[in-house]
C-alpha cells in the first residue's frame, strides 16, 4: 500500500511540474494552483477507489466522473442541476468559454491574461493529462509510457513561449517523469522484499529456460526507457514546425510551389503591444529610398480584413506565386497621379516575419526564397516556414497622391466588394454607429465622412495614447475605448474601420510600422516600437487609402489636411482641360538615389529583367523525398516489435523433437518460454519463482482462459515438469498446437487494446533489451580479460634480465 501512494504522489508531482512549463504562457500563477487542488481531488479519488475495488476500468471511470463534476463546479455552477451536476447547459457553457479561450489565444500577447476561456483549456487540460498519467502510472502500472501526456505539456509550452527558458522548463518535467519511473521501480522492487545482491541479483544468470529469471531490474529497465523518452521530448519539439504567432511571427501562406495553395486566418497583432512597450527599441528593418519625402513611408504586412465581433484577423484567400511585375492596385485610375519609388531594405537577423514588410502599394518586389503572393491585400507572405530573417530585397512601389477633390467625387465602390468590406457583426454596440453618425453629422460624402472621424479620434474627441491600456479587440472593446478615450494604435485603427463600416465605407487595417527615423547617410531605420496599425479606407478610382487616427505616431496623410488660406486657388471645375493639371497616367520615377541605398542592395541603373516565363521544372521531389523516407523509417521502426515477435515465434515452435533426449528438451522449454511470453503480451508478467504447474495455473487464471485453451496450459506446463524432473521424459504431444491454442484462448479473452498492445507493441520484446546487455556486458568483460592478458605480457617482456653481480671478496 505504502509504494502504491508513493507512486500515486510521484504521478501528482510529474504532471504538475510538467504543468509549469505553461506559466510563461499567462501573466497569473492562479490557475495552476487551482488545478493543482483539483487535481489531489481526483488523485484522492482514484486512491480511494482501490482500497473499495481492484477493477481498473471502474477507477479510472470514477476519476473521469471526477474530472467533470469538479470542472462544472468551478466553470458553470451557476447552469449546473443542483449546483454540481453537469447537462446539456454546462455543455453548453463549455464549448462558448473552449471558442472564446481559443479565440483569446490568438488576441493577446503572451504572457496573456487569465481569462475564464484560457482558465478552462488549462485547468481541464492539466486535469486530462493528469487523470491520464494516474490512469498508466498507477491504475495499469506502467509508468513508461505516462511520459507521452507530459511531453504533450511540455511539447505545448515549448511552442508557444517561443524558446524562452525552455531549458529549465524541460528539466522540470524530465525530473518529474524521472521521479515517476523511480517510484515504480521501488514499487516493483518492493514486491521481492529487500534486494541483497545489487542490480545482479535480481536477475539469475545461466541458461535460457523459463527459470533463467530474464525479468530484468525494473530499475534499469526504467532507466533506458526514461533516456529514451527523454531523447524524444527534445528531438520532437525540433522536428514539429514552430508556432508562430503575433506580428514579429506571424503565418505564412500554406499550399505547394505551384500556383494554388491559400493563405490562413490569421492574427498579426498577438504581440503588438509588447512590441511598443518594449525597454529598449532595438532596430528590426533598415532601409534606403529614392523618394523625396519619408513621412508616408509605411512598411505594411498585412491587412486584416474580416471582423468577426471578436477581433479583426485576415480572411482565408488564394495565394500563388509572386509574378515579376504586381497587378494594379484594385480601384486605382489613371486620373489619380501616381510615382515610382524604389526602397531598398535589410531585415535584422533577430526579426522573423512571415510577412514581409514593404511600401504600399509595391509594383514589383526582387527577392529570392520560396515567397507568395495574395493579390486581394496585396500582400508577400512566406511559404513552408519561409521567414525574412536577415533578408536583403527591393521593393518599387507607387506613390499616390489623389487630391481632396477626386477622393470627394468617388463613385460607389463596386457591390461586390462593398458588401464584404462594410461587413459588421450583428453583436456590435449600437452607440458604436450612433457615435460615427454624430461625429460625421453634416458630411457631404464618404471622404469627408473619413477625415471628420480620423479628426475626431487625433485632435476633436478628446483622445489619449497610452500603451498600458489592454488590448481588447471586441466589439464590447470598441465600445468602451469609445467611452473611456484612452488607448493605443489597435483601439484608434479597429474603433475607425468599424465605424467607417457602419457609415457605409469599405475598410479594413493594415498592421506593419511607421517609416522610422532618419541616419546618417540618407538610410531610414525602424524600430521594434515603430510597429503600428492604421485603417485602410476604399474609394473608387483612388483605391485602398491610409489614414490615420492615432494621435502622436505616425503621419497624417496630406490628402485629409484641411486646406490653409494660401493653399485657398481657384480649382478648375474639368481638371482634365488643363495640359499643366493632368496627372500622368504612367509611373514617374524618382532619379535620385541616396548614397545609402548602395551600400545596402546595390541602387543603381534598373537592370532588364527577361520577361519571359520561367521553365516548369516539374514536381519538386527533393522536399518530398527526405520525408516520405523519414516517415517510413519511423514505420519501419514502429513495426521493429511485431517483426521480432513473429521471428521469435517462428524459431520456438517451427523447429522438430531432435533426436535426443536433450534435443526433446530444449524444444520444449522454449515452446514453454513462448507460452510464457505470450501471456506476458497479455499483461500476465513471467514470474521465475512459480513452478511450471503454478505458473500454469495463474495464465489460466488471470488470463480467463477456459476449456481447451486452459487444458492446452496445463498439458504444456506437464511437458516442462517431465523434461525438468523425470529421469526419463516421456515424449510430449503436440506442442507447437497447444501454444496456439493458449495464445488464441489469451486473445479471445482479452480486450480490443490489449490485443493491440500484444500485437504492436508486445512486452516481451524488452527480452531485445536484455539480450544487448548480456552481449555488452560479455564483450566487457572479454575486453578486460584481454586486456589483462597483453597488460600481463607487456610486463613480462619488458622486465630486465638478472644479471649475475659481482662477488664482494
Amino acid at each position: 500500500m505504502r509504494g502504491r501512494v508513493r507512486l500515486v504522489l510521484a504521478a501528482y508531482a510529474a504532471t504538475l511540474l510538467a504543468s509549469g512549463a505553461l506559466l510563461p504562457l499567462i501573466s497569473s500563477e492562479s490557475w495552476l494552483l487551482e488545478a493543482a487542488a483539483l487535481l489531489a481531488v481526483v488523485s484522492a479519488t482514484g486512491v480511494l477507489v482501490r482500497l473499495l475495488s481492484a477493477a481498473r476500468v471502474l477507477t479510472v471511470a470514477a476519476q473521469g466522473v471526477v474530472v467533470l463534476l469538479l470542472l462544472t463546479v468551478v466553470f458553470a455552477r451557476d447552469r449546473a442541476v443542483a449546483g454540481f451536476l453537469p447537462g446539456p447547459d454546462v455543455v453548453a457553457r463549455w464549448s462558448a468559454l473552449l471558442t472564446e479561450g481559443a479565440e483569446d489565444v490568438g488576441r493577446y500577447a503572451i504572457p496573456a491574461p487569465p481569462t475564464e476561456g484560457i482558465r478552462l483549456m488549462l485547468v481541464g487540460g492539466v486535469l486530462l493529462v493528469g487523470l491520464v498519467v494516474d490512469a498508466l502510472a498507477v491504475t495499469l502500472r506502467t509508468a513508461a509510457p505516462a511520459g507521452l501526456p507530459l511531453l504533450a505539456l511540455y511539447s505545448v509550452a515549448a511552442g508557444l513561449s517561443g524558446g524562452e527558458a525552455v531549458w529549465m522548463w524541460f528539466l522540470l518535467a524530465a525530473g518529474g517523469y524521472l521521479l515517476l519511473l523511480l517510484a515504480e521501480g521501488r514499487d516493483r522492487l518492493a514486491g521481492w522484499g529487500r534486494v541483497l545482491g545489487g542490480a545482479e541479483s535480481a536477475r539469475p544468470a545461466g541458461g535460457s529456460g523459463p527459470f533463467s529469471g530474464r525479468t530484468g531490474p525494473p530499475v534499469r529497465f526504467g532507466r533506458r526507457i526514461g533516456v529514451l523518452a527523454l531523447g524524444a521530448a527534445l528531438a520532437v519539439p525540433a522536428a514539429l514546425p514552430s508556432l508562430d504567432g503575433g506580428l514579429l511571427g506571424g503565418v505564412g501562406g500554406q499550399g505547394g510551389s505551384g500556383g494554388g495553395g491559400t493563405i490562413s486566418a490569421v492574427n498579426p497583432l498577438v504581440s503588438l503591444q509588447d512590441n511598443l512597450v518594449q525597454p529598449e527599441d532595438r532596430e528590426v528593418i533598415r532601409y534606403a529610398t529614392n523618394a523625396k519625402d519619408t513621412s508616408g513611408m509605411y512598411l505594411r504586412m498585412v491587412a486584416m480584413d474580416e471582423f468577426d465581433g471578436t477581433t479583426w484577423r485576415t480572411s482565408r484567400r488564394g495565394i500563388e506565386d509572386v509574378p515579376e511585375v504586381l497587378p494594379r492596385p484594385d480601384g486605382l485610375s489613371g486620373a489619380v497621379a501616381t510615382r515610382e519609388v524604389t526602397t531598398n531594405l535589410v531585415v535584422s537577423d533577430y526579426f522573423e516575419p512571415n510577412w514581409l514588410p514593404m511600401p504600399f502599394p509595391a509594383s514589383r518586389v526582387d527577392i529570392d526564397g520560396r515567397w507568395r503572393f495574395e493579390p486581394a491585400g496585396r500582400l508577400i507572405v512566406g511559404d513552408k516556414g519561409q521567414t525574412a530573417q536577415g533578408e536583403k530585397y527591393t521593393v518599387r512601389s507607387l506613390v499616390t497622391e489623389p487630391t481632396r477633390e477626386q477622393l470627394a467625387a468617388a463613385a460607389p465602390a463596386p457591390e461586390e466588394l462593398r458588401r464584404e468590406y462594410t461587413a459588421v457583426p450583428d453583436s456590435l454596440p449600437a452607440d458604436v454607429k450612433d457615435t460615427a453618425l454624430e461625429v460625421t453629422r453634416g458630411a457631404a460624402n464618404d471622404y469627408e465622412r473619413a477625415v471628420r472621424l480620423q479628426n475626431w479620434f487625433t485632435s476633436e474627441g478628446g483622445f489619449r495614447y497610452d500603451v498600458k491600456v489592454s488590448s481588447g479587440t471586441g466589439v464590447e472593446a470598441i465600445s468602451r475605448f469609445l467611452k473611456q478615450r484612452e488607448g493605443f494604435c489597435v483601439h484608434f485603427s479597429f474603433a475607425m474601420a468599424a465605424m467607417s463600416r457602419t457609415l457605409g465605407i469599405p475598410a479594413r487595417v493594415a498592421v506593419g510600422f511607421t517609416p522610422g527615423t532618419s541616419q546618417s547617410g540618407g538610410l531610414m531605420s525602424v524600430g521594434i516600437r515603430d510597429a503600428h496599425a492604421w485603417p485602410e479606407l476604399y474609394f473608387e478610382g483612388v483605391g485602398w487609402t491610409r489614414f490615420e487616427p492615432t494621435p502622436s505616431r505616425g503621419s497624417v496623410p496630406e490628402y485629409t489636411r484641411a486646406v490653409s488660406p494660401a493653399d485657398e486657388a481657384p480649382v478648375p471645375v474639368r481638371p482634365e482641360e488643363s495640359e499643366a493639371a493632368m496627372p500622368s497616367r504612367a509611373p514617374e520615377r524618382e532619379e535620385s538615389c541616396p548614397p545609402g541605398v548602395t551600400g545596402i542592395a546595390g541602387c543603381g541603373p534598373e537592370k532588364e529583367q527577361d520577361a519571359a516565363p520561367a521553365a516548369d521544372s516539374g514536381f519538386p521531389w527533393w522536399p518530398v523525398l527526405p520525408i516520405a523516407a523519414g516517415v517510413a523509417l519511423l514505420v519501419i521502426l514502429a513495426l521493429l516489435p511485431l517483426l521480432w515477435r513473429i521471428r521469435i515465434r517462428a524459431r520456438r515452435l517451427g523447429g522438430s523433437a531432435g533426436r535426443t533426449e536433450q534435443d526433446a528438451a530444449a524444444r520444449t522449454l522454449a515452446v514453454w518460454q513462448e507460452v510464457e511470453d505470450a501471456a506476458w503480451d497479455h499483461g500476465i508478467p513471467p514470474d521465475g519463482a512459480l513452478t511450471p504447474r503454478r505458473a500454469a495455473e495463474r495464465i489460466v487464471r488471470q488470463g480467463r482462459l477456459e476449456d481447451e485453451p486452459a487444458a492446452a496450459a496445463h498439458r504444456l506446463a506437464g511437458a516442462v515438469e517431465q523434461v525438468l524432473y523425470a529421469p526419463h521424459p516421456r515424449p510430449a504431444g503436440s506442442l507447437a498446437d497447444d501454444a496456439a491454442r493458449v495464445r488464441t484462448g489469451l486473445a479471445a479473452s482479452a480486450d480490443r487494446g490489449t490485443r493491440m498492445r500484444a500485437l504492436l507493441l508486445p512486452r516481451s520484446s524488452a527480452r531485445v533489451l536484455w539480450a544487448l546487455s548480456d552481449r555488452r556486458r560479455a564483450l566487457a568483460a572479454r575486453s578486460s580479460r584481454t586486456r589483462r592478458r597483453l597488460t600481463a605480457r607487456l610486463a613480462t617482456a619488458t622486465r630486465p634480465l638478472a644479471l649475475p653481480g659481482r662477488r664482494r671478496g
